[in-house]
């Protein structure tokens, strides 16, 4: 690699690390200061944590980083260990930060602007994570290996594991709060939808680069997912060329994205959302 990548790629390190900060942060904020204090819970891994940490008494992101390790092992084996570690660090950014809020006053009190604000902030601090290669909730990464084995979108899975989530805040904090709750995991569920530009469980990725073959085998080997070159020809200076096409998990993008970079900075890359994928053999293959 030459000294011109070795910059970029330190500099685009350190850009996704920024960002990973900034999200995860932003995500203790909701937590602590809006929904936390006013009796209200999230989905997936962070739900269960928080449920636990009202019956026990035991602090919030003790619950957070414990319960996600076991879910960063299985992001680790199914997506890679850039997307692991990124993860690692997201979540455990996280953890610290409500350790530190945890005394601190909420910012609110009226239960409409701490859901609205709350499911604000949280929604962009957890888009940001994924936007940039990370994730801070465990859910997704199981319900991703689920839909390989069952016929439902992860999508359906996420939202069959969340519903019984808020059954039991119902039962815990009543059902007030988790109606109050529903809305606040609806807020940021739309603001993770335009953080990260769509959230369909995969994407279909065209590349066009005159290094295309030291491209396919870097997706075969460091992402696991097979490629398929379609012969093609430019527009404008008539040039035979073949293009890359293949279809990747929206936790996978940032890490292939990264991977083409390297190779080639001028390479052409269109990604565009898939709503199904049915056929072939879409399971990954051994990661090197």
């Amino acid at each position: 690699m030459s000294r011109t990548h070795k910059k970029t790629s330190g500099w685009h390190t350190l850009l996704k690390l920024l960002f990973i900060t900034v999200g995860a942060a932003m995500a203790a904020v909701a937590l602590e200061l809006f929904i936390v204090p006013n009796a209200m819970i999230d989905g997936g891994i962070t739900g269960v944590s928080i449920i636990l940490s009202h019956l026990s008494g035991w602090p919030l992101g003790l619950f957070l980083f414990v319960i996600n390790l076991p879910f960063l092992w299985l992001g680790f084996r199914q997506v890679g260990r850039t997307f692991a570690l990124s993860s690692l660090y997201g979540i455990s950014l996280m953890s610290v930060v409500t350790a530190l809020l945890h005394h601190v006053p909420a910012f609110t009190t009226e239960k409409v602007l701490a859901l609205a604000f709350g499911g604000l902030i949280l929604g962009t601090g957890i888009g940001l994570v994924l936007r940039f290669g990370g994730s801070l909730d465990g859910t997704e990464i199981v319900a991703i290996i689920i839909s390989q084995q069952v016929r439902m979108s992860v999508g359906q899975i996420i939202m069959i594991i969340n519903l019984f989530i808020f059954i039991a805040a119902g039962f815990l904090f009543g059902w007030d709060s988790a109606m109050y709750s529903i809305f606040t995991y609806y807020i940021a569920f739309k603001m993770i939808d335009i953080v990260v530009e769509g959230l369909n469980e995969s994407k279909s990725v065209t590349i066009i680069s005159t290094e295309f073959e030291e491209i396919s085998e870097a997706i075969i080997k460091r992402l696991g997912r097979t490629t398929t070159f379609i012969y093609a020809k430019g527009g404008f200076l008539k040039e035979d060329l073949l293009m890359i096409y293949c279809v990747v998990t929206r936790l996978e993008l940032a890490k292939l994205r990264s991977l083409v970079n390297d190779i080639d900075q001028r390479a052409f890359i269109a990604v565009e959302p898939v709503y199904e994928v049915q056929g072939g053999d879409f399971r990954k293959k051994g990661i090197h």
